[in-house]
């Protein structure tokens, strides 16, 4: 090995992305909504649609716990406006299971969410 390889080697590891909890959550909602369009086409199984649901829904169980943690830095309207989109992520998703409503609007949800992480305006 020369020096140059070793030199070079060290340094790409530094170029790595560093990801911040928000980049993090991110990501994960990212994943998530993709599996939910994915599972909203018309030629996506039962299999699939539960399996989106179900994966949707852990990820809105973690945002509800987090939120009703008392060590919670978030201010607390936002706080409890992120509740409610969990209870209603929730529901919607039985819903969705049972009587075949779309999942379109929890694609919209975690859209919207994706957009404040990255700290986009909601658009008015």
């Amino acid at each position: 090995m020369t020096s140059s390889y070793l030199a070079n080697s060290a340094y790409n590891s530094v170029n790595s992305v560093v990801k911040t909890e928000r980049g993090t959550e991110h990501a994960v909602f990212e994943r998530v909504t993709a599996q939910l369009s994915r599972a909203s086409g018309p030629d996506a199984s039962m299999a699939q649609r539960a399996t989106a649901l179900h994966d949707n829904r852990r990820l809105w169980t973690l945002m509800a716990a987090s939120v009703a943690d008392a060590d919670n830095a978030l201010p607390q309207p936002l706080r409890a406006q992120i509740f409610y989109l969990a209870e209603f992520t929730f529901q919607h998703s039985r819903k969705a299971l049972t009587d075949g409503l779309p999942i379109v609007p929890l694609i919209d949800i975690n859209t919207a969410v994706m957009r404040g992480l990255r700290g986009e305006a909601q658009a008015a």
